[in-house]
């Protein structure tokens, strides 16, 4: 049944009066939440302005879509937080299963192929990116794995690695190298938290890191962006130009930016400036002081969802909460390093920064774990006290 209070809870997402009820913990990690999306939106609404008024006539194209996944997000996130984990745990290999088919399907005659890669699936006018929503899925399947890994029979356990690595093998063949390697990274940092022997770790980690070198080997464009990355004013036309714009914007930008709106760079020289280098338009506009303040927001967001898992009981919501930190703090500062030359260029988003829905939903049904594994460490269950009466003489 649909109350009056559920309904402006859909409507209006952000509006929760039961948040007074939780504990200060989860309390401030949805703040956090919270603020982050709303300092994504204002920069994306700068990011994407020209873009937007160029191919549509209005500058709000962009931004209202993005509002428009976020308020399904949330009404996601709400749905989350109030929802017991053990339900989640009980549920989430089935989806893996149904995500898994869908990564298979964008392969075949339903996928879309973007800038040289079938990573999208259409439904009409929608592109959704089953690999995004594969990493909440394996930050739940993982902690329950590892969690209860003497638990588990070797049948099971092989069964479950082997699908993790079928997971990462088809999210590579799309290619995509990027989120390959954040997923594998999650997954050994699960592991590595949950206690398991160093030897299944050190063989894992040599795998992977034999995978990566040979699909950089067989692979032109991953090699060309490699390369690139070493030197990218070596060819600023052609391998080198997304790098070479993204530093542009963001040594334009010097100690205390351009101010908001007056990026110059993504007047069409940055590429895809409203996703995997969104943060070069942040950092022209807001300057070295907003990109320390951003980072240290990252390095407190990070520290309270660290305090958060820490301070849980339950081994395996431990690892659900420590897989979240994970995936959004990981794959920031991944993004990061990519648009600053720090690392070779990828196409990872910047969560709650970049646009797309697959991103956007993926990135606050994280968030929702989070939150819920701080309601689940921080509140316990009130019991009601029975009394009993004295039997009548």
């Amino acid at each position: 049944m649909i109350t009056a209070a559920n309904l402006i809870r859909i409507i209006f997402p952000f509006y929760d009066p039961e948040v007074l009820r939780w504990s200060g913990e989860a309390r401030l990690m949805r703040t956090l939440f919270f603020a982050w999306i709303a300092i994504g939106v204002v920069v994306l609404f700068s990011a994407s302005y020209a873009e937007s008024l160029d191919t549509s006539g209005t500058g709000l194209s962009i931004i209202l879509k993005q509002i428009a996944y976020l308020w399904l997000g949330l009404n996601i996130f709400n749905f989350l937080v109030r929802l017991p984990l053990q339900v989640c745990l009980k549920l989430v290999p089935w989806f893996l299963v149904v995500v898994l088919l869908l990564i298979f399907l964008t392969k075949s005659g339903l996928g879309v192929e973007v800038n040289g890669a079938r990573r999208w699936i259409s439904l009409g006018p929608i592109l959704i990116q089953p690999s995004e929503f594969m990493k909440p899925c394996l930050v739940l399947q993982a902690a329950n794995l590892f969690g209860n890994w003497h638990r588990f029979p070797w049948r099971s356990r092989l069964i479950w690695l082997g699908i993790f690595g079928l997971t990462l093998g088809s999210i590579l063949l799309q290619p995509n190298l990027s989120t390959t390697a954040l997923c594998g990274m999650g997954l050994w940092l699960i592991a590595l938290a949950s206690g398991l022997p160093w030897g299944y770790l050190i063989s894992t980690a040599l795998l992977g890191i034999i995978t990566a070198v040979t699909s950089i080997s067989i692979r032109d464009y991953q090699r060309a962006r490699v390369t690139s990355f070493l030197d990218p004013f070596a060819d600023p036309r052609g391998d080198g130009y997304q790098l070479v714009q993204s530093l542009y914007a963001i040594a334009s930008g010097g100690i205390l930016g351009r101010g908001f709106g007056m990026s110059q760079q993504k007047l069409f020289y940055l590429p895809i400036q409203t996703t995997d280098f969104i943060f070069a338009v942040f950092a022209e506009e807001f300057g070295l002081v907003g990109c320390v303040a951003f980072l240290l927001f990252l390095g407190l967001f990070a520290t309270m969802g660290l305090r958060v898992a820490m301070r849980c009981r339950h081994r395996v919501k431990r690892l659900i909460g420590l897989g979240v930190v994970i995936f959004l703090v990981g794959q920031s500062l991944l993004n990061i390093g990519v648009a600053s030359g720090a690392l070779p260029t990828t196409g990872l988003p910047l969560p709650f920064f970049s646009y797309g829905g697959s991103s956007c939903l993926s990135s606050l049904v994280l968030a929702g774990l989070l939150v819920r594994v701080a309601r689940e460490s921080n509140e316990a269950e009130v019991i009601p006290l029975t009394t009993k009466t004295a039997p009548a003489v």
